[in-house]
């Protein structure tokens, strides 16, 4: 069977799961009628109940989590967050009825939330921010003129300036897109568009105005930057 096809299959299989725990969370919840801020049995403890893998459970409290169904809190367990028990149950079932991305969508989020993103690293970047950044362009840099794929090193670049912006909410929306972006930009051959020393100085203007905190100027490099992109999105 094909690699890709098999990795397609696995990563079905692994959602169903996930979803299958979702769906046990919120019967638990109901059953129990547990209110806001009451706490969730262990993650050992759930993955007894439901009979699945610990990292299976981690994964779906981690989907809700993010969705504002739960809060974790390290070194004290998971918590119901304060939502009514009708709109918990509303977003849950859109949680779970929500398909796979496509690749246009997937391409659209990403230039919407980078084209705010950059903007807010460039006002709000720290030193260590600079340097996390840098050390990615430089990771990726080496690698693309090694003639080697560089996919995963360019997200991280682009990642780093997500954790620059300051804004967690951001930072998680791109950290839950991420995995389906490296899976797609392999698939379409993304890394082959253009010659890589033009990929690298987009990059380096990009680094450039986050650098000098000229928000403005690093919107518009990161357009630039995505300009290929978008329009190869809407050629394929």
């Amino acid at each position: 069977m094909d690699i890709e096809l098999i990795t397609k299959k696995e990563n079905k299989e692994s959602k169903e799961v996930v979803n299958s725990i979702i769906t046990k969370i919120k019967d638990f919840i109901n059953y129990k009628n547990l209110e806001p801020g009451e706490k969730l049995p262990s993650e050992r403890m759930l993955s007894e109940k439901f009979e699945v893998s610990r990292s299976s459970v981690r994964d779906a409290i981690h989907k809700l989590e993010f969705h504002g169904i739960l809060n974790s809190i390290p070194q004290s367990g998971t918590f119901v967050a304060n939502i009514g028990v009708i709109a918990m149950n509303g977003i849950i079932d859109d949680i779970l009825r929500l398909g796979e991305p496509d690749f246009k969508s997937l391409v659209e989020t990403r230039i919407l939330l980078e084209l705010k993103t950059v903007r807010l690293a460039a006002t709000r970047r720290t030193e260590q921010d600079l340097k996390q950044i840098s050390d990615a362009l430089d990771a990726f840099s080496n690698k693309v003129l090694n003639g080697e794929n560089g996919v995963q090193e360019d997200l991280l670049f682009h990642l780093a300036i997500a954790k620059a912006s300051g804004n967690s909410t951001i930072n998680k929306m791109m950290l839950v897109i991420t995995p389906e972006i490296i899976i797609n930009f392999e698939k379409h051959h993304i890394c082959d568009l253009g010659p890589v020393e033009r990929v690298i100085q987009e990059h380096l203007n990009i680094y450039d105005a986050i650098r000098d905190q000229n928000p403005q100027l690093a919107k518009q490099k990161m357009k630039e930057h995505f300009k290929v992109l978008y329009e190869y999105c809407y050629n394929v």
